[in-house]
């Protein structure tokens, strides 16, 4: 009875552990892939990025009002509003662009009929520790989405760079000074990541290189050289990652990540 008892209790022990690391694959790109390729590509993916706003390099954005087409198909969501860079803040009032700009993303969740309590992930493009007109930047967007219905993320770089004596990453900063925000971390850097493919065991999300991360962008659009190395092999002749099993073209160019949740953004 005694060892019935405990072969029981280390099913039940392994059964949580295995559900507390279990994870699911995504992509996100900045040009929206056309509503026929959606299912096809839940076929490998349970989430897709989404934006808010115009994407870097982009005049307009693709993926306005196509909620209830990606909703239909079965994907989840990575709800990501663009951010600014460092040279569009400097000599400017970051606190006041940050309350806009969280302001425009409020608007526009609410636009696209997200639900409330759905995670808004905010693009700061630039690793490293964050420069002040930064801090000030992403802390008066974060506070200004924090009181709508909606919760706040951010997306950066989860790659460790030399801050003084010490070695940090942006997530890292992001997390201490603003806890309690979810985090969308990128680093493709190898062997960490596998490279530009879907394993068919789900990644470990604590080897992403910062644990608490709730999503890890692992492959990015063209290859990184420096870091990725071990695993251009994976990468196709243009230094692009495509989604596998379809034909490669600009459609199904795309980033690769995985999350602790099929829906991270909550935005089903």
């Amino acid at each position: 009875m005694i060892r019935a008892k405990l072969l029981a209790a280390c099913t039940l022990l392994s059964a949580a552990a295995g559900a507390a690391q279990r994870s699911w694959p995504g992509f996100d790109k900045n040009a929206y892939p056309g509503d026929d390729l959606l299912p096809a590509l839940h076929r490998t993916f349970a989430f897709t990025g989404y934006w808010l706003n115009n994407p870097p390099g982009m005049t307009s954005n693709p993926w306005a009002g196509k909620r209830s087409v990606v909703r239909a198909s079965g994907l989840g969501f990575l709800i990501l509003f663009n951010g600014r860079l460092d040279a569009q803040l400097k000599g400017q009032d970051a606190v006041k662009l940050g309350r806009e700009d969280a302001a425009a993303a409020i608007a526009a969740a609410h636009a696209e009929g997200f639900p409330s309590g759905g995670i808004v992930f905010l693009d700061q493009e630039e690793g490293g520790t964050l420069l002040p007109e930064a801090a000030a930047y992403i802390g008066a967007w974060i506070t200004t989405v924090e009181h709508s219905a909606f919760k706040t993320g951010v997306y950066c770089s989860g790659i460790p760079v030399p801050s003084g004596p010490k070695m940090i990453s942006t997530a890292e900063d992001i997390a201490s000074r603003f806890p309690g925000t979810s985090l969308w971390i990128w680093n493709d850097q190898c062997p960490l990541s596998p490279g530009c493919l879907v394993p068919d065991k789900p990644l470990d999300m604590d080897r992403s290189g910062f644990r608490p991360a709730l999503v890890w962008q692992y492959a990015r659009s063209p290859r990184e050289p420096e870091g990725t190395a071990a695993c251009k092999q994976t990468y196709a002749a243009d230094n692009r990652c495509y989604a596998p099993g379809l034909p490669n073209s600009p459609q199904t160019l795309i980033d690769l990540d995985q999350s602790r949740s099929p829906d991270p953004s909550r935005g089903r």
